[in-house]
């Protein structure tokens, strides 16, 4: 079942790069905008990181909290994070428990192998706790820029 706009945000608590925590349920009463993307220090995914961190400031004027989450763990988040200066927390979701919860989550294939993995998405969770917005297969380039100008 994919989830819509007005749908309640699966809840999650997951560790970043650190160890520390974050759960949907410490986050009620802000805007929260989770990204999944597929690894850490690839061409997409580290266009789509630097287009969030590039608008980083006119998210914080909008108090949206930014939450990035892939299957990679804590140690390449924290070389993904240092390498280009990313100011918001990647979580850690080894086994995509959350990225499943979320749907996007399962089956790719890529150059004739399958594999299982995370679909790059975005779902804009409002302070109460539902679902605002979800973006599927997003343009790693535009992205942040798409989802900052659609924030009401």
């Amino acid at each position: 079942m994919a989830l819509s706009p007005g749908d309640p945000a699966p809840d999650f608590s997951l560790p970043d790069a650190e160890g520390k925590t974050y759960s949907l349920a410490d986050l009620k009463g802000q805007r929260v905008v989770l990204y999944f993307y597929p690894r850490d220090n690839t061409p997409g995914c580290t266009k789509e990181a630097c287009g969030f961190r590039d608008a980083y400031g006119a998210y914080q004027e909008k108090n949206v909290v930014i939450l990035g989450v892939s299957t990679d763990d804590a140690k390449s988040h924290a070389k993904f994070t240092a390498k280009y200066g990313l100011p918001f927390p990647l979580l850690v979701d080894r086994d995509g428990a959350v990225a499943s919860r979320y749907g996007v989550y399962g089956l790719k294939k890529f150059m004739g192998k399958e594999y299982m993995g995370i679909t790059r998405s975005t779902f804009v969770i409002g302070p109460d706790g539902t679902l605002e917005q979800v973006y599927l297969k997003v343009k790693p380039e535009t992205h942040a820029d798409t989802v900052l100008a659609d924030l009401v």
